[in-house]
């Protein structure tokens, strides 16, 4: 009840809700919510700009250009510029040498992905189930892929070199004849599949050793509970919860080798008589040793093309499947 003037008591309206001061509303709130939004997208552009131009000139750029590049007679003394349309890509197909040494790349890379993956995988294993010395075993297990592939190639040199290198003094110790490691036709791509296998293995290692600490143990216990062995064990619980970065490994594997160059070509530099040339190996000769950079510019994008299909293949049944 409220008292007017005369005295007579009327009754009170409802109340008012309490807005709070004009900073307080909800329409201010929310400009003020949009500024500090806007305030921190402009502070991220700043973060993300130089990063963004690095890419751009360095990445995007050169893409675009060698793209370009690619429909022209374009050499790298510099005659030769114009325009010829799809005449490379015509030429690439029709190209003995790319399907041949891009056999080589394919063989290679199955030489390399399957020893890197099973191998990596019985190497994360055992030091997983607590040898002795386990900082040994870790750092003998990784320390070669920290190699460069200069000492890379001075070891192997070493190693493969004919009558008095280390594997073949090894075998002409058991009585055998040496081997051409590097210089035979049918052994050499083996041997740089091995060089390969031994050099980069360790990061498969490191990737299977933490997928492994991630499986809770808790499923390990309530398995020696219910009776199972360690066979049991590894085929019901560990290699299942492994498939994703089995997957994940096999893909960057794959993806690896088939960009194989720097090895084959210190060691080997496509022989003995183009045996072990990879198909970038063959594209930098046509362009750096040829001068044709259009032509080698088709030649990489024929296989950057076969390379995207072959992941697109391989990664939207793993998509689905998750």
């Amino acid at each position: 009840m409220t008292v007017s003037n005369t005295g007579v008591t009327a009754p009170a309206g409802p109340a008012l809700p309490d807005r709070g001061t004009p900073a307080e509303r909800p329409g201010a709130r929310a400009a003020t919510s949009r500024k500090s939004m806007r305030e921190r997208d402009r502070s991220g552009y700043l973060f993300v700009a130089p990063f963004a131009v690095a890419t751009g000139l360095f990445l995007v750029v050169p893409t675009l250009y060698g793209l370009w590049m690619s429909f022209t007679n374009q050499s790298l003394t510099g005659a030769g510029s114009e325009f010829i349309g799809f005449a490379n890509y015509l030429e690439a197909f029709s190209d003995p040498q790319v399907w041949q040494t891009l056999w080589h790349t394919v063989w290679f890379t199955i030489l390399s992905t399957v020893p890197l993956v099973l191998v990596a995988l019985v190497m994360a294993l055992l030091v997983h189930t607590g040898l002795p010395g386990q900082w040994v075993w870790r750092m003998s297990f990784f320390a070669p892929y920290l190699l460069t592939s200069a000492v890379v190639w001075h070891l192997s040199n070493w190693m493969f070199q004919p009558d008095i290198g280390l594997l073949d003094t090894w075998i002409t110790g058991l009585g055998l004849d040496p081997l051409g490691w590097l210089t035979d036709e049918n052994v050499a791509m083996f041997s740089i599949a091995g060089v390969t296998v031994w050099w980069t293995v360790g990061f498969n290692f490191l990737l299977y050793l933490a997928a492994l600490q991630g499986i809770p143990a808790q499923q390990y216990e309530a398995a020696t509970i219910d009776g199972a062995g360690g066979w049991r064990r590894l085929f019901s619980i560990t290699l299942p919860q492994l498939r994703t970065i089995t997957g994940v490994i096999v893909v960057l594997q794959l993806l690896a080798s088939l960009k194989v160059f720097d090895q084959i070509y210190m060691l080997t530099a496509g022989g003995p008589n183009g045996s072990t040339r990879p198909i970038l190996e063959y594209i930098y000769d046509t362009g750096f040793t040829n001068y044709r950079l259009g032509y080698a510019s088709a030649i990489s994008y024929v296989f950057f093309a076969l390379i995207l299909v072959f992941t697109l293949v391989r990664l939207l049944p793993a998509r689905k499947e998750a």
